[in-house]
């Protein structure tokens, strides 16, 4: 498959993709697992094909510059002052628990941070995507899910960078520790800088030649270049990227740049989640099955107590937490990032946890509701909201 012409093979990637994403909202699926799927059916064709792997790396980069242009860095900082508690919460249950589950099964200390890193942070692409077909954005949990979503979107590019760092051959040390910190900083500084001094000042500017073809060619070349800078310091190309949106949003035109970006997102997005799936062969063998059923159980388990507890931490009611518990089981693209750094057997490991993770999670998004009107029935009855028994409904309710 990998000797075809680049143009023939685009081309009919492209028009797979096309049929599988028009039958994954047929059958009520999000894509990003459909696209997974795919690329595992195939995945004795693409055992070394480069090219899919630059444009799939193409397509996250452009992902997580877009998330970075919804975070400007004041609307950052309100928000990890509000979510910090449920943020730490849910690193302690879920990276921290998945460390110590791998360890107890004899993993070295690398494999478990790798183990715990793919298991800690839920889909942000699924969660948005369910939101919105669910029609529960404007349910009071909407604002927590999407808050805990930002704070883990700025842990796991660290946790990502971390593991790019040691898997290239460093040697971990207090040295290295060190340096991989200054390296962070000054790249976190240098988009500050640039932001606040430099494109704070292009508002006009772009707004005034918004409709001209170099203002794409800005935004996509700041994506790449200081994502390519992070890799050029041993860093994660996301953690670039991330920034990178964040440095360009200071320019207050995110939602025009990325109306601009979002076709480019959408036709090189999908080929990540595909080489990913072209990355797990099932012929290998999944090592280590009594830590990957517990693993899975924890998924749930450790996402509806972070997301629960976090929830009433944020000042949420019971039967409202109990909705966003069970909203947020789901693993994705972070997981996939990870899975796709491991070792081989690891990497088929992660693949399938993240399989059985997304599909599971999906049902339980869905089932939310009911699961949450089952438990206050059974369990809050006798301390029932007061603002519940005066008949107000919880979207009318504040965020208390």
């Amino acid at each position: 498959m990998e000797h075809l012409p680049f143009l023939l093979l685009a081309g009919l990637i492209l028009c797979v993709f096309f049929a599988v994403s028009f039958a994954s909202q047929k059958l009520r699926l999000p894509s990003v697992l459909v696209y997974i799927v795919l690329g595992v059916a195939v995945s004795s064709r693409f055992t070394d094909n480069t090219t899919v792997h630059t444009v799939a790396e193409i397509g996250i980069v452009i992902l997580f510059f877009i998330l970075g242009m919804e975070f400007p860095l004041a609307r950052m900082v309100a928000i990890s002052r509000k979510v910090w508690p449920s943020g730490v919460l849910d690193v302690a249950l879920n990276l921290g628990a998945g460390m110590a589950l791998a360890m107890v099964f004899g993993l070295d200390p690398l494999s478990a941070l790798v183990i715990g890193s793919v298991a800690y942070a839920t889909s942000s692409s699924i969660s948005a995507r369910m939101l919105q077909e669910q029609k529960r954005l404007a349910n009071p949990e909407s604002e927590f899910i999407l808050a805990l979503l930002i704070f883990e979107d700025l842990v796991a590019p660290v946790l990502v960078s971390f593991i790019a760092a040691v898997g290239s051959g460093e040697t971990f040390s207090g040295e290295f520790v060190w340096m991989l910190g200054l390296k962070i900083v000054l790249l976190v500084v240098g988009a500050v800088l640039l932001g606040h001094f430099g494109f704070r000042h292009l508002n006009n500017f772009i707004a005034r030649h918004l409709e001209r073809d170099f203002i794409l060619l800005l935004a996509a070349g700041m994506a790449l270049s200081y994502a390519g800078l992070a890799m050029a310091l041993g860093l994660s190309e996301i953690l670039g990227a991330f920034l990178a949106g964040v440095m360009l949003s200071e320019a207050g035109r995110s939602s025009e740049l990325e109306h601009l970006l979002l076709p480019i997102r959408d036709i090189t997005l999908p080929f990540f989640f595909f080489w990913f799936g072209t990355t797990i062969i099932l012929g290998e063998g999944v090592s280590r099955i009594p830590l990957l059923i517990l693993l899975i159980l924890w998924a749930v388990i450790g996402k509806i107590i972070t997301a629960y507890a976090g929830g009433r931490l944020y000042g949420l009611s019971p039967k409202v937490s109990c909705r966003a518990g069970f909203s947020m089981v789901h693993r994705g693209e972070f997981s996939a990032i990870i899975a796709s750094m491991a070792a081989p057997q690891l990497k088929v490991f992660g693949g399938i946890y993240i399989l059985v993770t997304a599909f599971l999670g999906v049902y339980l998004f869905q089932k939310a509701p009911a699961l949450a009107n089952w438990y206050h029935d059974r369990c809050c009855r006798r301390g029932k909201d007061p603002e519940e028994a005066k008949g107000q409904s919880p979207v009318s309710r504040s965020r208390k």
